[in-house]
């Protein structure tokens, strides 16, 4: 080949590359420019916010109370004449707002009517390990579980959902889930917004985005915390509104997203009154005008209306962190106007929020019987995998423990079944805002190190296990999940079965 020849083939060769360069690159910058997503200053809220009713119970003979919960198929219209087809409990999406008192003992019949198996977990209560709904308790299409157990912990907003190895997210995204509320003595008597759905609004707050009538449950390219919609919804309902009547309003609001993380703010920046978090309300309440909640994460906030204005609950910018790239392709610069509330001309006046509200009763981690570590990394807790015939620590009834928390890569939050906990420390500095209070789930952004408290009350039970784990249910379903079961002192772990072929009946 002459010298000429071979110039010319290495000219193309290099016209080529420079081709597939720019063609990457035109790619990538069309990635980035479309990654970003704001409904605001976009939605009417032509729509009327739904509230979740109260779950109809009853009390037994001997005192329990008794609810009953069907898994089911439906059909919604979310977008008037376009029915979506949805999972649902006792209804065509969501589930209906359970309510019990502490120290009451509840049982729950769950009947599964969907044609696959799930399962139903209690999101932040305390209860025996095989009532806790986790991958370890499923409930096979056309089956039936009935947990039962003593509520025994302070008031709080609590919620359920699907918690099957490997399917969370989809199952939850499809509709099933709802709030579980607490309610105790000591709370009912602070001068706090208490009427359900008046001036005590539950907010569940999701993403979504539709393809054509369906859900589209598709994860976009470079989204590594897994689903992350167009859209947000309250309740069930697209561009909401509430018309208030009270001049403070109370919002339990619940981030059960699988993904997206959540900045929450008012489109005009007025100051707002955080009274608690997951496991119940704080030691004193907290003036603030943002709050973040990860996927799980609750924050009852109370916010102070006047007559006949508006204003728009959002969700800005900055609720993950990291470097651009992570900002970016995980829904931080994101925006979105979630909910507008609407205040009447004339409003009932309401007491200022007490100032104090109540001791905590999670631990303060000074006397620990034992310190464990956990690295959250690649979709791994520890190097591990989640195995359900493996149990990853074995902690004593009765005893305190610290666990300390690093995440190494990506944007992950960690949620530990059973327990309500205390943080202790995030990057080595005290606890701010919504960390102040008891949770059960924490965001742990990417770099940085949490410290937690926990006391294991028990019942002990050396054959089932509860779950720690990332709450972006995408990473759940890879395997970031690990499990830990309760013992008596001196007592060794016994060997936990597979998931096995589900419930047919639990008593």
């Amino acid at each position: 080949m002459t010298l000429s020849g071979m110039k010319r083939i290495l000219i193309v060769l290099g016209s080529l590359v420079g081709v597939a360069a720019l063609l990457l690159g035109g790619g990538f910058l069309w990635l980035w420019n479309d990654a970003e997503i704001s409904t605001v200053g976009e939605e009417d809220f032509a729509n009327e916010l739904a509230i979740p009713p109260l779950a109809k119970s009853r009390v037994a003979e001997d005192g329990t109370r008794v609810f009953d919960l069907r898994m089911r198929k439906g059909t919604k219209e979310f977008r008037a004449g376009r029915p979506t087809p949805t999972w649902g409990f006792n209804q065509s999406y969501l589930g209906p707002t359970l309510r019990a008192e502490r120290g009451e003992k509840v049982r729950v019949r769950v009947r599964n009517g969907l044609d696959e198996t799930s399962s139903v977990h209690w999101h932040g209560m305390h209860l025996p390990a095989r009532m806790d709904g986790g991958p370890h308790q499923p409930v096979r299409a056309g089956a039936t579980w009935t947990p039962h157990w003593k509520v025994d912990q302070p008031a709080s907003t609590l919620w359920y959902h699907p918690h099957p190895h490997g399917k969370t997210e989809k199952h939850v995204q499809r509709g099933l889930a709802g709030m579980f509320l607490l309610d105790d003595e000591k709370t009912r008597k602070l001068a706090l917004p208490k009427r359900y759905g008046v001036d005590d609004l539950p907010l569940i707050v999701q993403d979504v985005k539709f393809d054509g009538d369906r859900f589209d449950h598709g994860h976009a390219m470079m989204r590594n915390v897994g689903f992350l919609g167009d859209r947000t919804m309250v309740n069930g309902t697209l561009s909401p509104h509430r018309t208030v009547k009270d001049e403070r309003v109370r919002l339990r609001l619940l981030n059960a997203s699988t993904a997206r993380s959540y900045h929450f703010g008012f489109d005009d920046d007025r100051d707002f009154t955080l009274v608690g978090t997951d496991g119940g309300l704080l030691e004193r309440p907290d003036r603030m005008n943002r709050v973040k909640l990860s996927p799980g994460e609750r924050a009852e906030i109370v916010v102070r209306m006047r007559p006949g204005e508006r204003t728009v609950l959002r969700g800005y910018s900055g609720a993950v962190g990291g470097d651009s790239f992570q900002r970016r392709f995980s829904g931080d610069d994101d925006s979105f106007d979630v909910l507008q509330l609407r205040a009447a001309r004339t409003l009932r006046s309401s007491p200022p929020v007490p100032g104090e509200l109540g001791e905590l009763e999670v631990p303060k981690g000074e006397n620990p019987a034992r310190k464990r570590r956990f690295t959250l990394r690649m979709g791994q807790i520890n190097g591990k995998a989640m195995d359900m015939k493996r149990v990853d620590a074995t902690v004593t009834r009765g005893t305190e423990e610290v666990w300390t928390v690093k995440n190494e890569d990506m944007p992950h939050n960690f949620h530990v079944h059973d327990v309500q906990f205390r943080v202790l420390e995030i990057d080595g500095k005290r606890p701010t805002g919504t960390l102040r209070g008891p949770k059960d789930t924490v965001f742990i952004p990417a770099g940085s190190t949490a410290k937690l408290a926990m006391r294991f009350e028990g019942p002990s039970d050396p054959k089932t296990p509860y779950m720690f784990h990332c709450h972006l249910l995408y990473h759940e379903d890879l395997g970031m999940m690990g499990q830990f079961t309760v013992v008596e002192p001196g007592e060794k772990a016994a060997r936990v079965p597979g998931a096995g072929g589900g419930h047919t009946h639990h008593h």
